[in-house]
């Protein structure tokens, strides 16, 4: 069974910055996808980034371009969205996911596995 497990939400002020983190465990990630996707109060999940674990391919959704980078550390099963430039449109909570792979990267109910999320507030 996959668990990830979310960590390095908070309150940042406009034009700040904050690394997310998920740590996967339970199999052998190779050939996974890993991805986050954010929800914002009445809004629905949307898709902010993926990792395809094979060949380091990245994708961003168009708003977070630029700002937001997804890596990962092989040695503990861990992916980062380091997210730079944070604007209070990005308040939202973040959710770590993963698949192997998903169908569609930017539909939510593609993907299998889930985090409990991390709460990321921007406000001065």
């Amino acid at each position: 069974q996959v668990q990830l497990v979310e960590s390095g939400g908070g309150l940042v002020q406009p034009g700040g910055s904050l690394r997310l983190s998920c740590v996967a465990s339970g199999r052998t990630f190779s050939s996974y996808v890993m991805g986050w996707f954010r929800q914002a109060p009445g809004k629905e999940r949307e898709f902010v980034a993926a990792f395809r674990w094979s060949d380091n391919t990245t994708y961003y959704a168009d708003s977070v371009k630029g700002r937001f980078t997804i890596s990962r550390d092989n040695a503990i099963d861990t992916v980062y969205l380091q997210m730079n430039s944070l604007k209070p449109e990005d308040t939202a909570v973040y959710y770590c996911t993963a698949d192997s792979p998903p169908m569609y990267y930017s539909d939510s109910d593609s993907w299998d596995y889930w985090g409990q999320g991390t709460q990321v507030t921007v406000s001065s």
